[in-house]
Order: C-alpha cells, then structure tokens, then sequence
C-alpha cells in the first residue's frame, strides 16, 4: 500500500471528551479519597493493633499498593485497546474503577473480620491501579480519533481537566466527612465518599456505553489492518517512541513534589497550618481548569513543542520560587507562586501531553504506547518525593536540593519532548507513520 490513506469521516469530539472528563474525574476522586482515607482512618480500623504511626504507614503502604498493578495493567489493557477497540476498554474500566471503590466502602473493619479486612482492602486497591493503567491512554485514544484534526489539543485536553476536577470534588466531598466526631467518622463516615463513587461511574457507564467507537479504529477493522499482536508492532516499530514518552511522562514529578513533598515541607519542617496548605492546592487545582483548555488551544495552533517545552522550563524555575517561599513562611507568596507553577505553567504540559503523545504512534498501537510510557513514567514520578528527600534530607533547607532534584527532570523532559516530531499539522489517519510505511499496513503483512 503507497500514498495517504483518505481523510476519515468526523466522528464525535464532544461526546468523547465528556466521556473522557467523567472517566479522569472519577479516577482522581478516587485516588484523592483513598489517600486521605488512609492518612486518617485506615490505620485505625485496618491495622487498630498496630502502634498508631505503624498502622498509619501499613495503611499508606495499601496506597502505595495500587502502582505495583499499573504496568500489568497497561500491557494488558493496551493490548486490548488496540486489538479490540477503545470502546471496550473505556466501558470495562469506568465499571471496574466503579465498583472496586465502592466496594472498599463495604469493607469490613479489622474488629469485624480480623486480617481478611486488610487483604480485601489490598486486593481491591490492586484492582483499582489495575484499571487506572489503562483509563487515561484509552480515553485519550479514544477523544484524539474522534476530534477533528486542528482541535486535537483541545478535546483530549478534557481528560487532565477531568483530573483536576476530580481532585475539587474529593476535596469538597471529604472535608466535611473528615469533621465528624470519631465515633461517627470511624463507624460510617469514611465510607461515604467511597459510595457516592457509584453515582459517577453510572454517569461514565452510560455515556461511554453509547459512544462509538473511533472512526479511524473503524476503517482498521474494515481494511484489515488491525495489529493481532499490537505489543509486538510496538516494539520493533516504536521502541524509541515508547522510552521518549516514558523520559517525557516524569514532569508529572512536579505534581507529585507539590502534593506531597511540598505539603509534608511545609506543615512538618516549617510549621505552617494544614488547612492552609491544602488551600493552596485547592485554587491551584481552580485555576487548571481555566487554564488547561486555553494551553491546549495555543497548542493546536503554534504546535505542541513550544508549549509543552516552554511549561516543562518554567516549573523548573518556578519551583525554586515556590519551596523557598514555603522556607520563608510567607503566606503571599506561597499562594502566589504555588498558584502560578501548579495552577497555570504546569497546566501547560498537561494540556499538550494527552494528544503530543498519542499522535507520536499510529492507530495500531497507539493505546498500547500511550499507557506503557506513561505508567513508566509515572511510577517514576510517583518516587520522586521519596528520592528528592532522601537526595536533600527533612531540614528546612532541604529546599534547595529538592528544587535543584525537580529542575533536573523538568530538562529530562524538555531533551525528550525536543528530540520528538511536531504533530500538531499531521493528518490523524497518518499519525504514527513511518518512512517507507504507512499506518494501515494490513494484519497480514506483520504481526
């Protein structure tokens, strides 16, 4: 087969990206409740005969629990993804994520069932990361193939408001919660916000249950060109592609420094309010919301590197700004500089990556590609506050050593993201092309 394949027919960018929303939405939910839960109930009625601070730490450790699945899940649900649809794995994840966190709010506590209570929790965290592993590339393949081309940016750009949004929901839902008296807490409380998790996945399920699939995945399987084994085209085709996306996908660091490392700095080592604190995330996580569409519009008219490139160099200087505010105690400048770097320049490369990386492979492998570089790159991510406190120690003026420690990944992604191909202006049935192929080699052809 020579030449171009014929432009696709339009397919349904709105729908998809509201799909896409619900799905990341409920993911960090999720993610944000069951932290929080850990930090404060999990270890009372999970571990209730351990020393208070060990049955916290096995309780974060149930947390921490749910990465160890991601990477199974991305190999599995890639290749389900590409070799059967998008679809598919977007309906199978919203109702596993669904249920498996509702199902932690039906838990029985340690008192009522003794050790198999922490087994189930585990077990069901599992399956959480296992479903994770596979929402975000299959809702950004999804949202990608169904935007017209010049809006590319924009659509898939709903999956990372989604997950900000998310964030916003579980916060507002669980403050309240975590106020009730302990008897009520501990009894019923904290299991609430693990229901209400029902009401969005039903909202997910429907939507996603009616949406078609992709157009440019349909005229795969109508030309035969669907890859029977998509993990094998991947690595002998896209290798290069896949480690690009994992260097590139570790910017997430900054997220996982200011969520934590920053937080933990700040009310641990410096003595600032809690309450505070958690504010400034709050109106950092508002201010994405805005910002996120408004990057990923830039980027679909001025191209995907300069953006992306341009928010990945200032987090690196930003982050400076912010810890040594933090050291400094000043509440101003904190807001001001957390709400600048997570708020608005981050939300530069969160607005770019859900298409920049996608558009790097072809339809054939593309769900795959996505989901392994970034749960690499984000289990990386995932350690860098542990390696940033282990590099610079837990005195006030560790600042600087953990500003240094982030900087030095934001360059690990710019090289990455520079060394890539502009997309923005590529035709979506040719993405992923490579010289002397096209994306819709017949199945026949290779594996």
């Amino acid at each position: 087969m020579t030449g171009n394949p014929a432009p696709v027919v339009q397919g349904k960018p709105r729908k998809a990206a509201i799909a896409a929303w619900i799905g990341s939405a409920l993911e960090y939910y999720d993610f944000f409740i069951y932290g929080t839960a850990a930090a404060l109930v999990f270890g009372r009625i999970f571990f209730p005969e351990s020393a208070p601070a060990t049955g916290t730490l096995l309780a974060l450790a149930t947390f921490g629990v749910g990465y160890l699945a991601r990477p199974v899940g991305s190999f599995v649900l890639g290749h389900v993804g590409d070799r059967f649809g998008r679809k598919k794995v977007l309906v199978f994840t919203v109702v596993l994520m669904g249920t498996s966190t509702f199902l932690v709010g039906c838990l029985p506590t340690y008192g009522q069932a003794g050790v198999l209570a922490p087994a189930l929790l585990v077990t069901l965290r599992l399956v959480q990361g296992f479903s994770v592993s596979g929402e975000q590339a299959g809702a950004n393949s999804m949202t990608l193939e169904h935007a017209p081309p010049n809006r590319r940016a924009y659509y898939t750009s709903f999956t990372l408001n989604g997950t900000q949004a998310g964030q916003i929901i579980a916060t507002a839902i669980f403050l309240p919660v975590a106020a009730l008296p302990d008897e009520q807490l501990l009894s019923w409380g904290w299991r609430v916000p693990f229901w209400l998790s029902a009401v969005v996945a039903v909202v997910g399920l429907i939507i996603r249950r009616t949406l078609e699939e992709t157009p440019v995945f349909e005229r795969a399987v109508a030309t035969n060109s669907v890859a029977k084994l998509p993990l094998a085209v991947l690595f002998r085709d896209y290798w290069a592609d896949v480690l690009r996306v994992v260097a590139a996908a570790v910017i997430a660091s900054v997220s996982t420094i200011f969520t934590v490392h920053a937080l933990s700095y700040a009310v641990n080592t410096v003595g600032l309010e809690n309450a505070t604190m958690l504010w400034v995330g709050v109106l950092a996580n508002v201010t994405a919301l805005i910002a996120i569409p408004m990057w990923a519009t830039l980027s679909d008219r001025v191209g995907r590197k300069p953006v992306f490139i341009g928010g990945s160099l200032g987090c690196a200087v930003l982050i400076f700004a912010y810890l040594g505010s933090i050291s400094t105690g000043n509440y101003a400048l904190i807001f001001l500089f957390g709400i600048l770097m997570f708020g608005v320049v981050y939300s530069a490369t969160n607005a770019i990556w859900p298409s920049f990386y996608g558009e790097m492979f072809s339809t054939r492998v593309r769900l795959s590609g996505m989901a392994i570089g970034t749960q690499i790159g984000f289990a990386i991510a995932g350690f860098a506050p542990t390696m940033a406190t282990a590099i610079s120690g837990t005195g006030k003026g560790s600042w600087l050593g953990v500003s240094i420690f982030t900087a030095a990944l934001c360059v690990v992604n710019v090289i990455a993201v520079a060394t890539a191909r502009e997309t923005h202006k590529v035709p979506t049935e040719v993405l992923g092309a490579k010289p002397g192929k096209t994306p819709s080699v017949p199945a026949s052809a290779s594996a």
